[in-house]
């Protein structure tokens, strides 16, 4: 139903959609520091960089941007559902940098597969290209993968290493990689960076951008609209989203074309019996 409002408002397509298009990618100061750490990883021989942020706070969608960015020679393994076994995760990483994998290879055994890793990485470097790793929602990896994927940094020619590893999730990573028995993992990280939150002002104009992106080139918004969500979504991307999409269809079926903090408040009240419970409400009070 949301797509309804789409041409009421004069736009091409839904500017809150909650997929990771690096179109609607807005670089806040924030985001760009990120983006730089992640491209920064892509030069680097060896060792960890680590992105961390919230949920909704735009670490996939910079993932998306940093594998457009890629500079040519750079073969990148992707690997999105990180919770595996380190046999799983390395045949994973098999599979992600395009090594043909016979039937037989699952009844291989863990040695054998970090072997072909290591035969595999090693041709990628005599073409003169370098291979990276990225792991999104790595908080989630188990501690004996971390090892691994650790020890994946040990391979190496007599001059650099084979793999550059770049480790992307919720605030908890920090955690994970702060006990002791990663400790030296940790000590591996080269770049570390904690992605935050939109200020107000970078809330409004992350507002405007999406909606330039979708095909609007004018006001829609209200100045107290903007700062009303700002406060109720605290500025995460992901939440803005969700709270402007309701607010626009909102906006449709009152035949509204400006979108002011009524609308705001009410949109914000239909979601308020949605997970999470009580986060919207709280912000239902008239400022």
């Amino acid at each position: 139903m949301n797509g309804l409002y789409v041409p009421f408002f004069g736009l091409r397509e839904e500017p809150f959609g909650m997929t990771p298009d690096p179109r609607f990618l807005f670089l806040s100061h924030q985001h760009q520091e990120g983006l730089a750490h992640l491209l920064y990883g892509l030069t680097q021989s060896g060792g960890f960089v680590e992105l961390s942020g919230e949920v909704g706070t735009g670490k996939t969608t910079l993932i998306r941007r940093l594998l457009e960015q890629s500079p040519s020679g750079v073969e990148v393994a992707l690997i999105l559902n990180p919770k595996q076994t380190p046999k799983a995760f390395t045949l994973n990483l098999l599979r992600e940098l395009q090594m043909d994998l016979g039937p037989t290879t699952n009844r291989l055994d863990l040695p054998t597969l970090i072997g072909l890793v290591y035969q595999h990485l090693f041709s990628i470097y005599h073409k003169g290209h370098r291979a990276i790793l990225i792991v999104d929602e790595a908080q989630a990896l188990p501690v004996e993968t971390l090892e691994q994927i650790r020890l994946l940094t040990n391979l190496e020619t007599r001059q650099d290493k084979l793999l550059q590893i770049v480790l992307v999730g919720q605030p908890e990573i920090d955690e994970l990689l702060d006990g002791a028995a990663l400790r030296p993992l940790r000590n591996r990280i080269t770049a570390r960076f904690h992605l935050g939150p939109l200020t107000a002002r970078e809330t409004a104009e992350y507002i405007a951008h999406r909606l330039a992106v979708a095909g609007l080139s004018s006001t829609l918004f209200t100045p107290g609209a903007t700062r009303l969500i700002h406060r109720c979504t605290r500025g995460f991307p992901r939440t803005i989203n969700i709270l402007c999409s309701r607010t626009l269809l909102a906006a449709y079926v009152s035949g509204d074309r400006m979108v002011g903090q009524t609308l705001v408040r009410q949109a914000a009240r239909e979601l308020s019996g949605r997970p999470p419970v009580g986060f919207w409400s709280r912000w239902l009070r008239p400022s």
